[in-house]
């Protein structure tokens, strides 16, 4: 089966409605608190607070070093933290007096490159982490199987295997355990783009079917945003905002969220209240504020008309809407449209603000993030 192919099945496979084998029936939550973590004597975790509330699906967003998969690690047992405390429901899991095995954890993680043996056929991958003694062990291995799509692929190899395969195989094999939390590392990164979509979507469903409480890490935004009921930016070993989507869109605790989440217009203004005078004239504030302002205006919510106050420089059309660039007075402004391009490279325009009250950073508070 090639990876279109695949990708085209993915909707049907993917189903949990006659499948006996589920996660604990008693959810349980994980909080992780003011953990440090050094490597080779330099510090990684920088007292890391976090929380996942049972059947809650949490991604870790942040750039490439800034610490994501050295907490997967602490989480999972992996690596030993310096300070702070990691708990699974109410049981500790590691505080500076106990340190909890990771096999005993009740924990299941899905690498990045997947991690399959390439010695074992998928059922025995599969079945890897299940005690020899279990006498369900064959059924929960055909029931997980059937649960991810790949019912009577038992016996292939995984060098046989597509890569949307593959992965479907690492979660199966995290899943046979039965465990409390999820954690996954990159789960897609290593997939096709035409089949990378299609796998993501369908592995969140399936999640969310069995309640399972899931850490995703990813520095993809777009991914984060999809798969995620609370999204945790995180930025040199410290998170520095956690809350749904939307709210991290919308409104970013910091001037570094706002830049480092989407395409962010940053445009000074003074506010008086409610609103504040900025060039593009008064702009509704999402709170009260009083003094000189950053604004953050996302690209969506500037919109253009025919004018002489601005030029465009650079358009890129989608298909389904388009990205202009715009030089306002020596500053570049990213302006989004859903319809087709209204206007070319080197038109002149004028900008008006469209939208709700936007978020705004007290001057002192941009330039100390500035620094």
């Amino acid at each position: 089966m090639n990876d279109l192919q695949e990708s085209s099945q993915l909707g049907t496979e993917l189903a949990v409605d006659t499948i006996d084998v589920m996660v604990p029936s008693s959810r349980k939550g994980l909080e992780v608190d003011s953990v440090y973590k050094k490597i080779d004597s330099r510090p990684i975790l920088l007292g890391i607070d976090l929380k996942i509330d049972p059947g809650e699906s949490v991604t870790l967003l942040g750039p490439s070093g800034c610490g994501k998969t050295t907490l997967l690690r602490v989480i999972a047992g992996l690596e030993r933290p310096e300070a702070g405390a990691v708990r699974l429901g109410d049981q500790t899991l590691s505080d500076p007096h106990s340190f909890m095995p990771p096999e005993k954890r009740q924990i299941g993680m899905v690498f990045q490159d997947w991690a399959l043996f390439p010695h074992l056929d998928v059922a025995h991958n599969v079945s890897y982490g299940l005690a020899k003694d279990n006498e369900k062990r064959e059924t929960i291995v055909e029931n997980i199987l059937e649960m991810v799509g790949l019912s009577g692929l038992g016996s292939r190899m995984p060098s046989t295997l597509s890569g949307g395969e593959k992965q479907r195989v690492a979660i199966a094999r995290s899943l046979a355990p039965q465990p409390h939390v999820l954690l996954l590392d990159e789960p897609f990164s290593n997939l096709d783009t035409s089949l990378r979509a299609s796998v993501r979507s369908e592995t969140r469903s399936l999640l969310r079917d069995l309640g399972m409480t899931t850490l995703f890490v990813t520095h993809d935004q777009e991914e984060a945003f999809i798969l995620s009921d609370e999204i945790a930016v995180m930025d040199s070993g410290v998170i520095r905002q956690q809350a749904s989507p939307h709210e991290i869109y919308e409104r970013p605790h910091d001037l570094w969220v706002a830049a480092f989440i989407g395409n962010a217009n940053l445009l000074p203004g003074l506010a008086e209240g409610t609103t504040a005078q900025t060039v593009l004239g008064a702009i509704p504030l999402a709170k009260s504020a009083f003094g000189p302002q950053t604004l953050l205006l996302r690209p969506e919510q500037i919109h253009l008309e025919p004018g002489s106050s601005a030029q465009v420089k650079r358009v890129e059309f989608y298909g389904h809407g388009c990205t202009y660039w715009i030089d306002f007075n020596g500053t570049e402004l990213i302006v989004r449209s859903t319809s087709k391009p209204s206007f070319t490279s080197g038109e002149t325009v004028a900008l008006t603000y469209q939208g709700p009250g936007v978020a705004a950073y007290p001057k002192e508070s941009s330039e100390k993030e500035a620094r």
